[in-house]
């Protein structure tokens, strides 16, 4: 919905909602559904650099958390804006594919590095390659297309590298231009296959939604009202804040936990699963990150069939499938524009043709389709702040936690939640795991985890908040959005998130686990 990190105490988010129509921060009404409620040497950046990279271990991604890391992988200087910045020519590429970059400095010459996240005894990141010197310019002003309101910063190409070698996985490269300061790009090295694995999901589309480079996002145009948005996004152009700021706090974690566990691990992307659902054959689960808000129709549809075949899904944070978008054609490329109409949904082309396809939120007319029938739970509002409240103890989720009926973990719940809603369409059997009273815009509400079994045999387990991911940072020197979250916390959310894990990667959990504990009539006898 309209919360990334800044909504937690940073400037987008209250941008995002600046003269929004017909949003509220407690969402008590949903449609449809009657709720109340490089060699690259030294060279001219005008010209593109070609680069292979050297030969690199070929070991299974979840062979790497043995791997000796790399200490300096973090960003130490950002400097102004156009320090440096960059964009890469694909979300993902497949092992040894190339990859283009362009990028803008106001440096003498700049370098790139790659840096694979995982476990690597803690370090959690290992440099896998690094460019030589590559001369900087200043690229120019980005191109505005009026119609959608995109920025595109349709920059000539800088270098290209290849891949060769790379481990699956999600890569941060690091721009690092001779004036000290630092960029991230973002880029998913994916499987093709992920039989007999876990499939992690990264959420570019949502990274996307939110990101303000040029002015706009789906959010606000440059003067921060939500009536100038963008109606669509392009991913021709940098990130902005650190260039990876969605990533880092909303996945980094889960991936590096994952690798710690030794699982079998593939990677992929939504916008890859939308139109290729190969790497879920046969997967023993999918993974859904902190923060996966935007999903277009294709991308669900391949879930929800893995989900029916057997393959576990796990839902780490809030708000997830909220938003139908489409993926169009870029400047050069297919799939580089995030398309997503919202309230101005009249506005879509397809509004009339193809109501199926029009970009409003899932739930929304003309083609309701609530995400709860997928997830379990709905999404509800924005913003919150309150513990997680344990209910269901004795659930193998929470073995091994030492937590008792009513246990709370504070500030846990937030900034953004979901909750089961009996009048919305819910899979069965569900039981409610943790139940936690909150107020949201005044209104008294609750957030919800909760985990029910498909016909299958999948479980399919949602947190119900955004901050889940977080929590498994809180009080470490990462854990830098922590909002109060403790160490208790993180040993708690961790725990839990590692019994996921490791149950669903044994295959359909309905098989091995026991049976969800139906109990929303018993918690809703009334809707709250």
């Amino acid at each position: 919905m309209e919360m990334g990190p800044a909504t937690q105490g940073g400037p987008d988010h209250g941008a995002a909602h600046a003269g929004q129509p017909g949003r509220r921060r407690f969402l008590g009404a949903c449609t449809g559904l009657g709720l109340a409620s490089v060699t690259a040497a030294a060279c001219d950046a005008s010209t593109p650099t070609h680069e292979h990279s050297p030969a690199a271990s070929s070991h299974r991604p979840e062979a790497e958390r043995d791997r000796s890391g790399t200490p300096d992988w973090r960003i130490t200087s950002r400097g102004p804006a156009p320090a440096v910045a960059g964009y890469a020519d694909r979300v993902s590429v497949t092992p040894g594919e190339e990859c283009g970059l362009y990028v803008s400095t106001t440096a003498s010459s700049f370098r790139v590095s790659a840096f694979r996240v995982g476990w690597y005894g803690g370090t959690q990141a290992r440099l896998v390659w690094s460019s030589k010197p590559v001369r900087g310019r200043a690229q120019p002003e980005p191109r505005f297309l009026p119609d959608t309101r995109t920025v595109r910063a349709d920059w000539p190409r800088t270098l290209t590298f290849g891949t060769a070698g790379w481990p699956e996985g999600a890569y941060l490269l690091r721009l690092e231009a001779d004036s000290g300061h630092q960029r991230y790009i973002p880029l998913i090295v994916r499987s093709a296959q992920g039989t007999g694995r876990t499939v992690l999901i990264h959420a570019p589309a949502t990274w996307q939604a939110y990101n303000r480079w040029g002015g706009y996002s789906l959010y606000a145009g440059a003067s921060g009202a939500y009536a100038t948005r963008s109606l669509a996004v392009s991913f021709d152009r940098p990130y902005d804040a650190d260039g990876a700021e969605k990533f880092m706090v909303y996945e980094r974690a889960a991936v590096v936990l994952a690798e710690r566990l030794g699982i079998p691990l593939a990677y992929t992307t939504g916008m890859d699963m939308h139109r290729d659902p190969e790497v879920l054959r046969g997967a023993t689960a999918v993974v859904c990150l902190g923060h996966d808000e935007y999903w277009t129709p294709e991308q669900r549809r391949h879930v929800t069939q893995a989900r029916d075949a057997g393959t576990n899904v796990v839902f780490l944070g809030a708000n997830t499938c909220f938003r139908r978008v489409r993926i169009e054609q870029g400047r050069t490329q297919p799939d580089r524009t995030v398309v997503c109409y919202k309230s101005s949904v009249g506005a879509d082309p397809f509004y009339t043709t193809k109501p199926a396809l029009v970009t409003t939120d899932f739930r929304q007319a003309p083609a309701p389709d609530p995400e709860s029938s997928l997830t379990g739970v709905l999404y509800e509002g924005y913003p919150t702040d309150a513990p997680y409240v344990v209910h269901a103890a004795d659930h193998w989720l929470y073995e091994g936690t030492g937590v008792r009926p009513g246990d709370g973990f504070a500030h846990l719940v937030g900034v953004e939640y979901d909750r089961v809603t009996p009048a919305a369409p819910v899979p069965e059997p569900l039981e409610i795991t943790a139940h936690s009273p909150l107020v949201c815009g005044g209104r008294r509400s609750h957030s919800d985890s909760a985990y029910y079994t498909a016909a299958g045999g999948a479980g399919v387990f949602a947190t119900g908040t955004m901050r889940w991911v977080e929590a498994l940072m809180a009080g470490t020197p990462d854990g830098g959005r922590d909002h109060g979250m403790d160490a208790r916390t993180r040993a708690f959310v961790t725990r839990t998130t590692e019994n996921a894990l490791r149950a669903f990667a044994q295959g359909p959990a309905a098989h091995h686990r026991p049976a969800a504990r139906p109990n929303t009539s018993e918690l809703y006898k009334t809707r709250t």
